[in-house]
């Protein structure tokens, strides 16, 4: 499929640039082919582990099953096979890669010399190399783990491993380099649960007896939201890449349709599957057929042979998708109706054009939209009403200003990555200071004050069965050793402030500039050390240790101390922060470079302001409600014990007057000694 498509759009053809050599049709029909393998393998490995952690009960649920056995035994085996045969694609495709690029062949002196040097210098290798680093991790991860929760973060890394293939993907190379790549990762991530899930269930499915039924299930909900993540970014990329509505009528355009039909015949059997075979194993479930499940005779077999014809056909259309995805990665999108015209420095630099001056209005009305950040922060959004909803509905009570806190900080959220900070944060330092603060103080504070895993505890569903849900991982999360760790008040405030300097002061702050993955892991940092920060002093979600009210207020104090000591440092330094890059960008309006950052400066200890403020009169509410609590108790203690500790403190107070009595004050005698004269009263 894969050959057929390339060779029909013209991606197997010789590339015919003028005085560079041609690799051979073996390196051009090898590099699609092998691209196509990889990807395989790596969605059999993401599948693997996620149905593992999530869909699979325990081979002994009550008993050691926490253990890793039975059936997600063999699936983490099966995710052990694919990653190693990850490694070695990755492999194969760095050679493959350079030779097409360059023109050479492994016959060829000195190519794996070249081969290494490409992987260490120039982007596209170091992408291959990270992606066989992540891939190798994952396999040695699978070769050790004993236990349900190591389970759980081989399985997140092998989703993190994801992220140098979209970086690599057909949709990374657009003028719009950044939400490209994001919608190739959340791409990635559906179909990879998706089909290297469903091959999950096809290997296991015999194995599984009684728990066929909520295996399937469970695994159906997965696909289902994999389904809706698949056609949503492919949709996005899409019209990312054609440049009209004409252009469908492209070979790029023949080749996405024909995804788009692949995901859509995915769809009608995905709903076939749920509302017959799913239905029908659950009624047999209900009825105690559980041999015939596994195609042994009568009712069974017939529902074990429908269930097997649809798991093949579709992984055959789920394969048949992944071979047109690598197909167009080696077509190359129609051009513009006026031909493509040259870059300017700062498109080539920003991805976008140069945003024009920013006026008061800009702050409200400059947005550019944020593919990653902006569906986290809606899906967040949603799930807190739709939870909060479900409480009502069960007449419990949930306090209106956590729901509008949570709803605060992620409206926030949305506007320093999508709106003005994040269309001028890489062109003006004062507005990725704005950006900065926002993300790392007022965002944190809002969203810990909504107290949202209160929230999950109350109305995710919990699972009796041993196998772990969203429920049963969160409390995993928050009670896991590195929770507690960096949740320390010590160490949250250190990762606070101490990161923020090392960022500033190094490489890392001009590399989040001009790499998008050092952006998002910026945000990401800057995010989660901010939460952590707030949880430790005014979160109430369950968890971490939190000190005394009085070491708390003392902590918001030297933390936000340092943090204006660094923006006042920064004011009246001379040093222009990552100088090339600003200066390479040729904005030809705004202030200077340092004025900028002396602005910047000024607004990153402005703003740290507001939310200490809004920390501040929270503290003081927890603090006054804390002692309310604690005078309750005590009143309703006493009053079951009829007044028992009062009565023993007022004894204690008899005894000191007692014994007060019992002796004079002490005298002062001729030596500089002190006696006392016992009374005779």
């Amino acid at each position: 499929m894969t050959l057929l498509a390339a060779g029909l759009s013209g991606g197997l053809a010789p590339l015919g640039v003028p005085g560079l050599p041609d690799p051979g049709v073996v390196t051009r029909v090898a590099l699609p082919t092998v691209q196509v393998l990889r990807d395989l393998v790596a969605m059999g490995a993401v599948g693997a582990l996620v149905v593992a952690a999530t869909c699979v009960p325990p081979a002994h649920p009550g008993k050691d099953e926490n253990m890793v056995r039975g059936v997600r035994g063999r699936l983490v085996l099966v995710a052990q096979l694919c990653a190693t045969a990850w490694v070695v694609a990755d492999g194969a495709l760095l050679a493959l890669v350079y030779a097409d690029t360059s023109g050479a062949t492994p016959r060829q002196a000195g190519f794996w010399n070249e081969v290494v040097f490409f992987a260490r210098s120039y982007e596209l290798g170091q992408y291959l190399l990270w992606g066989a680093a992540l891939a190798a991790v994952v396999a040695v991860g699978s070769a050790v783990l004993q236990r349900t929760p190591t389970l759980g973060l081989v399985a997140a890394i092998a989703l993190v491993a994801l992220w140098p293939i979209a970086l690599t993907g057909h949709a990374a190379g657009t003028l719009n380099h950044d939400d490209a790549v994001n919608l190739q990762m959340m791409h990635l991530v559906g179909i990879s649960v998706w089909f290297g899930g469903l091959l999950a269930v096809a290997l296991i499915w015999r194995q599984l007896g009684p728990s066929l039924s909520s295996v399937v299930r469970r695994y159906s909900v997965l696909a289902g939201w994999c389904l809706v993540l698949v056609s949503a970014s492919g949709l996005a990329g899409a019209w990312l890449r054609l440049p009209s509505p004409g252009a469908v009528w492209s070979y790029y355009g023949a080749l996405l349709a024909a995804k788009v039909g692949a995901v859509a015949c995915l769809a009608a059997a995905g709903w076939w599957h749920r509302h017959h075979v799913i239905d029908r194993l659950d009624r047999l479930d209900r009825t105690g057929q559980k041999a015939d499940i596994r195609g042994e005779g009568g009712a069974g077999k017939g529902i074990g042979g429908v269930f097997a014809r649809l798991v093949v056909v579709e992984l055959v259309v789920l394969a048949g998708a992944a071979g047109i995805g690598v197909a167009l990665s080696r077509t190359a999108p129609p051009a513009p109706a006026g031909g493509q015209e040259p870059l300017t420095t700062a498109q080539s630099m920003l991805g976008t054009a140069m945003p024009p001056m920013l006026d008061a209005a800009g702050w409200f009305t400059r947005w550019s939209l944020d593919t990653l950040f902006l569906p986290i922060a809606g899906g967040a959004i949603a799930w807190y009403l739709v939870g909060v909803r479900r409480l009502r509905r069960r007449g419990v009570a949930w306090s209106w200003l956590r729901t509008a806190s949570w709803v605060t900080g992620w409206l926030l959220f949305i506007w320093a990555t999508n709106g003005a900070p994040n269309t001028y944060g890489r062109v003006l330092f004062s507005m990725h200071m704005v950006q900065h603060m926002t993300i790392a103080t007022a965002v944190p504070t809002f969203l810990v004050l909504g107290t949202p895993v209160t929230l999950a505890l109350r109305t995710l569903r919990r699972r009796t069965d041993g196998s772990r849900g969203p429920r049963e991982w969160l409390l995993q999360l928050v009670h896991s050793l590195p929770a507690q760790l960096l949740g320390h008040p010590v160490v949250a405030s250190a990762l606070f402030v101490v990161g923020m300097v090392a960022f500033y002061y190094s490489s890392l702050f001009e590399t989040s500039l001009e790499a998008h993955t050092a952006h998002v892991l910026m945000t990401v940092h800057f995010m989660a050390s901010g939460y952590l920060f707030a949880e430790v002093i005014v979160g109430d979600d369950p968890g971490l240790q939190r000190p005394p009210y009085p070491l708390r207020a003392l902590l918001v104090m030297i933390t936000f101390g340092f943090h204006a000591l660094f923006s006042v440092t920064l004011m009246s330094s001379s040093r222009i922060l990552a100088e090339v890059w600003f200066a390479a960008l040729g904005r030809d309006w705004g202030d200077t470079l340092a004025g900028d950052q002396y602005l910047g400066a000024s607004i990153g200890w402005g703003m740290g302001e507001y939310p200490l403020l809004v920390m501040a009169i929270a503290l003081l509410i927890s603090w006054v409600r804390a002692d309310g609590r604690e005078r309750r108790r005590f009143d309703r203690r006493e009053d079951r014990e009829n007044g028992r500790q009062l009565a023993q403190y007022n004894d204690y107070l008899r005894q000191l007057s007692a014994a007060g009595k019992q002796s004079s004050p002490p005298t002062m005698t001729s030596s500089g000694e002190t006696t006392t004269k016992e009374s005779s009263g």
